[in-house]
């Protein structure tokens, strides 16, 4: 059974920074594209990272780009999530998602693994 855990989120005032974490088990993702997506209150689950899984290339939101990272451990089958300059509209349950092909994709209907997501506050 496949599962998908997310770590790392928590409290920060505007300005600082936060890495999400998240570990996959009961398979090796080492060739699949992996990403993050994001929910706030009140709004659609949105696109913010995906790294691909044969070339390791990455693909961002405009709203986060240039302030977050994405990369991955294949050796560990982890992704991680490096947040920094964090604004309030960046408060949401944060999932980390995996698919069973290796392209980039930004949808959430082609993200085939889920996890539970983590909560990720921004202070103003």
């Amino acid at each position: 059974q496949v599962q998908v855990e997310e770590s790392g989120g928590g409290l920060v005032q505007a300005g600082g920074s936060l890495r999400l974490s998240c570990a996959a088990s009961g398979r090796t993702f080492t060739n699949s594209a992996r990403a993050w997506f994001r929910q706030a209150p009140g709004k659609e689950r949105e696109f913010v990272a995906a790294i691909g899984g044969s070339d390791g290339s990455t693909l961002y939101a405009d709203s986060v780009k240039g302030r977050f990272t994405i990369t991955r451990d294949n050796a560990k089958n982890t992704v991680a999530l490096q947040m920094n300059n964090l604004k309030s509209e960046d408060t949401a349950v944060y999932y980390c998602a995996a698919r069973n092909g290796s392209f980039l994709a930004t949808l959430r209907s082609r993200y085939d693994y889920w996890g539970q997501g983590t909560q990720v506050t921004v202070s103003s």
